[in-house]
């Protein structure tokens, strides 16, 4: 009785009394002691404090964070409204003068209607800026002269358009025949254009044609641009020239170019009549032009379209290719590029006369012979047309309608000089 143990007490059978665990089984017995399991014991542990440092940096990088997040969608929802359609309902065009500030332009565009908001446009432009300088882009800046600015277009777009001064142009021409006084006289009475002019060029210098230009622009960089064009003309026609030519230098090119442009506006004619000139240069012929008459008396302040009176035939200028012989000194208008052609490449012909023929253009003849009998064809029909215009004369007093007028020059041969006897064909050409 004294071994037993109550039965809440009975011993584990694989507890020894020492508390140590036996081995289950033989194979067990062979394992290495194994440690004794302690229990486990939990003791408070008091937490570790931070580092300034780290909480310094931890709230910086959650501010960074936070700034991140709210200038993306502060910058999302700002190009949404510079990108908005403006309130523009048809094209418009804008002027914005020289010397505005951005505040300035931006008042103008809210003014006109381009813009919604001015502050938004200068934001908008600020920010553009800003950009384009990050991302190593040409700089922005708004500039002046006309823009037409299209329906609906946005801030982003009106910045674009000022900024890259994509400014309204137009065309600007110059007929061929205008001396450089008329062309000066033109630019200075084109409101589209600015600035002030230094001095009239130089006869001949300026090529007559269509350009296309930017309103604003200085009315002497347009001059030197028609000096330059005319320059690039003559530097490719002048290599292509016919051979044995009686021309030494593109300045005679030009003089005899501007004559023929004078004598002719059809272009089926201007290959003769510059071959006319060319024969009778070769010949030791006097020109004997019209045109270089009216020069020689008014230089570029010409009235082509003036009768021609005995005594102005007679009258010794510079210019006057009756009385001198050659080529004159200057050109007596500014040339276009199809008479400066003609003249380096003539027709192939033997002709030293021309007359007109009524019709606007003119007859040609390689003798005096034939040349008289055209201009005896030609008084004839001067005659019927002035008979026909008479009663039209006659009732302009009483309808107050100016009759038409046409006249004709008739060219007296000057006095024969010694040497000279093939100079001075009578020749007549209406005005």
């Amino acid at each position: 009785m004294r071994n037993r143990h109550p039965a809440d007490q009975r011993q584990d059978p694989y507890t020894s009394r020492t508390g140590r665990t036996l081995a289950r089984s033989a194979s067990e017995r062979m394992e290495p002691t194994r440690p004794t399991t302690r229990s486990r014991r939990y003791r408070h542990e008091e937490p570790r404090q931070s580092r300034p440092l780290l909480r310094f940096l931890n709230g910086l990088l959650t501010f960074v964070l936070l700034l991140m997040v709210l200038g993306g969608v502060t910058a999302y929802l700002f190009d949404g409204q510079i990108d908005a359609p403006g309130p523009l309902d048809k094209p418009k065009t804008v002027v914005i003068p020289k010397g505005e500030g951005t505040h300035e332009i931006a008042s103008r565009l809210e003014r006109e209607g381009v813009i919604r908001d001015r502050r938004l446009f200068i934001a908008g432009y600020l920010w553009t800026r800003l950009t384009t300088k990050s991302d190593g882009s040409r700089g922005v800046q708004l500039r002046a002269g006309d823009y037409s600015v299209k329906p609906n277009a946005s801030i982003r777009q009106v910045i674009e358009l000022l900024s890259e001064g994509r400014t309204v142009t137009y065309r600007i021409t110059f007929r061929e025949g205008l001396t450089s006084y008329d062309v000066v006289e033109k630019l200075k009475a084109d409101p589209g254009l600015s600035g002030e002019i230094d001095q009239v060029p130089p006869e001949g210098s300026l090529l007559p044609e269509t350009f296309v230009i930017e309103r604003g622009m200085t009315r002497q960089a347009l001059l030197e641009r028609m000096q330059a064009e005319s320059r690039k003309v003559m530097e490719r026609a002048w290599p292509l020239r016919k051979k044995d030519l009686p021309l030494k230098s593109p300045e005679e090119a030009i003089i005899l170019a501007s004559i023929v442009e004078k004598e002719t506006g059809r272009s089926d004619e201007r290959e003769r009549v510059a071959a006319v000139f060319i024969n009778r240069l070769r010949q030791n012929m006097r020109l004997q032009s019209d045109p270089t008459i009216l020069y020689g008396i008014s230089a570029g302040k010409t009235v082509w379209n003036r009768p021609i009176q005995r005594s102005d035939i007679a009258q010794k200028t510079l210019h006057n290719t009756y009385q001198i012989d050659g080529l004159p000194p200057t050109p007596i208008c500014n040339p276009g590029r199809a008479a400066i052609e003609a003249v380096l490449n003539p027709a192939d012909t033997k002709e030293l006369y021309f007359v007109a023929d009524g019709n606007g253009g003119h007859v040609f003849a390689e003798t005096l012979k034939d040349h008289n009998a055209n201009v005896q064809k030609w008084r004839a029909m001067e005659k019927e047309m002035k008979a026909k215009s008479a009663p039209m004369s006659a009732d302009a007093p009483a309808n107050g309608v100016n009759a038409p007028k046409t006249r004709a020059v008739i060219r007296t041969v000057p006095p024969k000089q010694p040497g000279n006897e093939s100079k001075g064909p009578e020749v007549i050409r209406p005005k």
